[in-house]
């Protein structure tokens, strides 16, 4: 399988405040792969390195299979950007965006963008100031969706959305992955959107990859152990990968919840959600 993008071991330093790497990933063809981790753990600042807007420090960037300083003379016609802090001039309507981007984009589609802007009821005169929230981003998504890219590279897409309007959303990028030439990287704290439609995790943590797995590997395999006080000190301390202590329990993060089960008899098991996963990695205790 080929992928679309390709990072080996790359490093980006900010002074002595943070440091993203050495870190090396893959994000295949055809998948959509989710990207998370807590505010600051890097995944803005990797989706940025990736797209050229900074500054590597080492490391290799590749964008199918080509240098990414490929980026605005061969590869930006084939990829779709949004990102958390994207926007456009506020006085734009929907109908001057697409007249700016058929200038750009050589495969823009114009029935194609008035088609989508149709289905999601946005309005095609009406300036993008007076748009709701939810109405901007999904014309973003729209439109970088318009010039049928390979490659969609998503930034906090759905963040400060209602439930209906990240559910169109969602459904728009499941619509968009049917085509198994496409693929989709999409960074977001709701990981409740990624458990629906995503066919793998990378979870980054102070700049480093500290898990990177197939959604239903994650899913199938992790789960939380739960016991009181006593029983806790009579768990093999390498069947812990994190834990919690609460009142009353303790909550401890394992990688293999059907071989714990059969070890932990008289314990409770909870699955995993991705929520639960992160929260017990980055503050639970080891």
């Amino acid at each position: 399988m080929k992928n679309a993008i390709e990072v080996n071991n790359l490093v980006k330093k900010y002074d002595d405040k943070f440091k993203l790497g050495e870190l090396t990933l893959k994000i295949p063809s055809g998948q959509i792969v989710g990207l998370i981790g807590e505010n600051g753990a890097g995944k803005t600042t990797l989706i940025k390195l990736v797209l050229n807007v900074i500054n590597k420090d080492s490391g290799d960037i590749k964008i199918f299979e080509k240098d990414y300083k490929a980026y605005e003379t061969e590869i930006k016609q084939d990829v779709g950007v949004v990102l958390d802090d994207m926007f456009f001039p506020e006085l734009l309507t929907a109908k001057d965006v697409s007249l700016v981007m058929k200038d750009i984009y050589k495969n823009w589609d114009d029935n194609l963008y008035y088609n989508y802007l149709k289905d999601f009821n946005i309005p095609i005169d009406k300036q993008i100031k007076k748009l709701s929230k939810g109405m901007r981003k999904k014309l973003e998504i729209v439109t970088a969706i318009s010039h049928k890219p390979k490659l969609l590279i998503l930034d906090e897409p759905t963040s400060g959305l209602d439930p209906v309007v990240r559910n169109e959303i969602l459904d728009m990028f499941l619509k968009f992955i049917k085509d198994d030439n496409h693929t989709i990287l999409l960074s977001t704290h709701i990981t409740t959107d990624l458990e629906h439609i995503a066919d793998h995790i990378i979870f980054i943590d102070k700049g480093l990859k500290i898990l990177d797995s197939s959604r239903d590997e994650i899913i199938d395999n992790y789960g939380i152990l739960k016991c009181d006080i006593d029983y806790f000190n009579k768990i093999d301390k390498e069947d812990i990968l994190k834990y919690k202590k609460n009142k009353y329990d303790y909550q401890i993060l394992v990688s293999d919840i059907k071989k714990m089960k059969k070890k932990y008899k008289t314990c409770v098991f909870d699955k995993i959600t991705l929520e639960d996963l992160m929260l017990l990695m980055i503050k639970g205790e080891k």
